[in-house]
């Protein structure tokens, strides 16, 4: 395991079987360490509130990089994103040795692959409160035995977790609609989003020099006075690519004066068809950033940002650009309607229609007027209703009335959950749980 100061350390040796004189422990898991930020900024939210947090993930510069911004012991798991039985089973293992050393009193695992593995190994292990947390439904654009597989993979980490949280209200529904899961199990907090979003300090425009604007156009080769269309996310066909090049067509030829700004990297696992990367690439208007997650001079170069994608949870990217105050242009999909006021701070599309994402696109490229008020009304909502600190306060009381439930402390709401743990003996059902783990 890798601790906050990037040190190598062995594993704790298995302790007894109680609780009661060990602070709360908390895991989060993921498939890949890049999807941790999915929780960046809430282990020093609940260190404050009492608990020790840990986090599981496959091994990467990424998961060395979240034990030092967050302070956490982290525990590199080879997890591959694919179905791979036999190296499925030993990342199961893996958790389930983990676990059991642990003694974790919260399994908390986000992403399918993560999610199913950390919540069987959790249940085997006798984890009290074990936290499915869905992002998305990946099998929305899958077909044939892909589609039943990662619908079943999904059926099995909500029956198998304890609860499950939902990032959004769209997927909610539709995951209760193919009996995913009970509608009583699965939750939405507040607005939805996985974590809020920082709109006071990190995605703030005011904070950000006005030069910033045109040194980073000018670091990409785009004129100060030119319109700027953004995309940010994985170059992948699930994204739009296909819809997102052809609209571009049109749109070059409507407005000599847009450029398009593509961050993110290239997506081996679902790439647009061969071709596509090369042909915008030739583009003198298309500019490339790669993979840069340092967004904001990125947004601030923009006017607007564009998401045609196929399907989404809950995508942080619109949350951070309407905190930027920029209009949205997205398609009519799961997580999108979530994150868009369609003709308040943005506009919907349909789904696989260039055409129309062109038209949606050319409104704002012509009407300056548009995209300062559906941009100021974005980050006027961001600010309402998606605060980061709102959010980890509803994770938190989530987690003390759920540790109440199974019988591991007495809730109170005027004490931080290590002085109500350290006062009380552990409920007998969490010892059991501990002592015997298993299904």
């Amino acid at each position: 395991m890798i601790q906050g100061k990037e040190r190598l350390i062995s594993l704790p040796k298995t302790q007894p079987n109680h609780m009661n004189t060990k602070p709360v422990t908390l895991v989060h898991v993921t498939t890949v360490p890049l999807s941790l930020r999915f929780v960046a900024g809430q282990a020093a939210y609940m260190r404050m509130k009492g608990f020790e947090s840990h986090a599981v993930s496959s091994p990467g510069a990424a998961l060395t990089q979240f034990a030092t911004e967050e302070s956490v012991t982290v525990y590199p798991v080879s997890m591959a994103r694919r179905i791979t039985p036999l190296r499925d089973l030993v990342a199961l293992f893996q958790l389930w040795s983990l676990f059991r050393r642990l003694h974790p009193h919260i399994v908390h695992a986000h992403t399918p692959k993560g999610g199913l593995l950390g919540m069987i190994a959790a249940r085997l292990a006798g984890v009290p409160v074990r936290i499915y947390h869905m992002h998305g439904l990946p099998f929305i654009t899958a077909t044939g035995l892909t589609r039943r597989l990662l619908m079943a993979t999904e059926m099995v980490s909500c029956r198998v977790a304890s609860q499950v949280l939902c990032v959004s209200r769209s997927v909610q529904s539709l995951a209760v609609a193919l009996q995913l899961s009970p509608p009583g199990k699965i939750h939405v907090l507040l607005h939805g989003s996985c974590n809020g979003i920082d709109a006071g300090s990190t995605f703030n425009p005011e904070r950000l020099n006005t030069s910033e604007r045109n040194e980073t156009r000018c670091r990409y080769g785009i004129p100060p006075d030119a319109t700027v269309i953004g995309f940010v996310g994985r170059l992948a066909r699930a994204k739009g690519l296909i819809e997102l090049s052809d609209a571009w067509r049109i749109l070059r030829n409507e407005h000599p004066d847009l450029y398009l700004l593509l961050i993110g990297p290239e997506e081996p696992g679902d790439p647009p068809p061969p071709g596509l990367l090369e042909e915008l690439r030739e583009d003198p208007r298309v500019k490339f950033a790669g993979e840069n997650w340092n967004t904001p001079p990125l947004y601030q170069a923009m006017d607007v940002l564009v998401l045609p994608t196929h399907r989404e949870g809950f995508p942080i990217v619109l949350l951070e650009a309407a905190a930027m105050a920029l209009p949205i242009v997205a398609t009519r999909v799961t997580g999108c309607l979530d994150a868009v006021l369609d003709g308040v701070t943005g506009t919907l599309v349909s789904a696989y229609d260039p055409t129309a994402l062109a038209v949606g696109l050319g409104r704002y490229a012509g009407d300056p007027a548009l995209r300062l008020r559906h941009g100021a009304a974005a980050r006027a909502w961001v600010l309402r209703d998606f605060s980061a600190k709102a959010m980890h306060d509803a994770i938190y009381h989530k987690y003390v009335s759920w540790l109440a439930d199974e019988g591991v402390v007495p809730t109170s709401p005027n004490q931080t959950l290590s002085d109500q743990f350290s006062s009380h003996s552990v409920g007998r059902k969490d010892t059991e749980a501990v002592s015997h783990g298993g299904l």
